[in-house]
């Protein structure tokens, strides 16, 4: 991509010209580079039409994801603004302590990039975070003055997610906010005690304070959106929670998306698994990101958003973190086993989506299906239905699947970890432990992405 992108530019016959865009291709792989940490950069909602002749759509198939609805990987520029900065968090590649290359661009440069990148179909929105340039205030104005170049010169109509930088005045957030798609503030750090031991120069308040301000604003905008016609962050706001560099369990965790996503209407919690880039005595040591558990974490997500369970129902004090074999809404079926077996021809839509191996869009299936006729266990193979989990949960016409010789706790949790084992496809001749380091598997990623579990 960059060698094309010099070609086109060395065919000038300005050789300055040609030595500034080199310049802003070093910047470039930089900053790119810096920002690949950032997790929280899907999109998905908005509504922005082309329009005064414009370029880009973020409407309709112009919408600009790195995840679509449907699994669709679509490009964003993901991009930094800057990696110089001012703080010294521990966990972070960018602190102000490190010895890294550093670069910063200017408002006119990102806007460049982001139109000659577009019309090479190199890439359909954009995706700009930064480090903090000498204040919070400064880093956001450099912000605002980039997407407005974006937007209002040279009328890029298509998808932008902004990120907000904490501890910035409320009265930026605004402007902001009427210019891009989503925007996101990245909490990081699951806890007040974890951001001071290892964030001690942000504030809780400094966080949430924008995060409440973006989510009244969304809200306000709804009410005013008949009367005004101004968008204010159509597509949402996002945030970043950093998994595995302290010890909060899954269960505080997962209560802190819960409230998110209650009193702030949140589009998305995402969760990064930490990579351990620095050294830090308060830093764990770590061979490898804890995938796994990211990959329950998001699970679980997809449970609270869609499927009506509660936090303090997939985990408690006693079972304050995710089973490492077994998804879930396995994991709870199993330590709720009073509730099943479930007969798929009576129980109601919200008791369906109970059922492991029983996803939204199975379960709608099943509802209509059950209008014109009783369903069977191939009836429900042919709806979607994930017969290898859920036909241990479930009966059809009052009768159990024809090979499980008995409904009890310890015969489930064996046959469903034998498969889990078997779909990570472990070598034979090595002795299997319930403590052994897994990787998510490709059901797994799908899963994540499909929310069916």
């Amino acid at each position: 991509m960059f060698d094309f992108f010099v070609f086109c530019d060395i065919i000038s016959t300005n050789v300055w010209f040609v030595v500034k865009k080199m310049d802003i291709i070093d910047k470039l792989k930089i900053l790119a580079d810096s920002a690949k940490y950032d997790a929280s950069c899907s999109s998905s909602g908005s509504s922005r039409k082309n329009k005064n002749r414009g370029i880009g759509n973020g409407n309709v198939s112009g919408i600009c994801h790195s995840w679509s609805n449907d699994g669709r990987c679509i490009s964003l520029l993901k991009i930094l603004f800057s990696n110089c900065c001012i703080y010294d968090c521990k966990y972070c590649i960018n602190r102000c302590t490190n010895t890294v290359r550093r670069a910063t661009f200017t408002p006119r440069e990102v806007a460049d990039l982001t139109i000659n990148f577009y019309k090479r179909n190199y890439i359909e929105g954009l995706f700009l975070s930064s480090a903090v340039i000498k204040s919070p205030n400064y880093t956001m104005e450099l912000l605002i003055r980039t997407i407005s170049i974006l937007r209002n010169e040279y009328h890029f109509n298509g998808y932008i997610h902004c990120k907000t930088i904490p501890g910035c005045s409320k009265e930026l957030i605004d402007p902001l906010g009427k210019l891009v798609d989503r925007m996101s503030v990245n909490i990081e750090l699951p806890s007040h005690n974890s951001l001071k031991l290892l964030a001690p120069q942000k504030e809780k308040d400094g966080i949430l304070t924008p995060m409440t301000y973006i989510s009244n604003g969304i809200k306000q905008n709804k009410l005013d959106k008949s009367k005004f016609k101004i968008d204010f962050v159509p597509a949402g706001q996002t945030t970043q929670l950093i998994i595995g560099a302290t010890p909060e369990s899954d269960l505080k965790i997962l209560k802190l998306s819960e409230g998110l996503y209650q009193k702030l209407n949140l589009k998305r919690v995402y969760y990064s698994a930490y990579i351990s880039i620095n050294n830090d005595k308060n830093l764990p040591t770590l061979k490898s990101p804890p995938l796994l558990r990211e990959n329950r974490l998001y699970q679980a997500d997809w449970l609270l958003r869609f499927y009506g369970f509660k936090a303090d129902e997939l985990l408690d004090d006693s079972h304050p973190n995710f089973n490492n074999i077994l998804d879930p809404k396995c994991d709870w079926a199993l330590r709720h086993i009073e509730q099943f077996p479930i007969e798929i021809n009576t129980a109601d839509y919200l008791t369906l989506l109970r059922i492991p191996g029983i996803g939204v869009i199975s379960a709608k299936k099943i509802i209509r299906a059950r209008r014109s006729f009783y369903l069977d266990f191939d009836s429900l193979k042919k709806l979607g239905v994930v017969l290898k989990r859920a036909k241990y949960f479930i009966t059809c016409k009052g009768k159990y699947f024809d090979k499980i010789c008995k409904f009890n706790e310890s015969f489930i949790e064996t046959n469903l970890i034998y498969q889990e084992r078997n779909n990570l496809k472990q070598p034979q001749f090595e002795q299997l432990s319930i403590f052994d380091s897994l990787q998510p598997t490709k059901e797994d990623k799908i899963k994540c992405l499909t929310g069916s579990l």
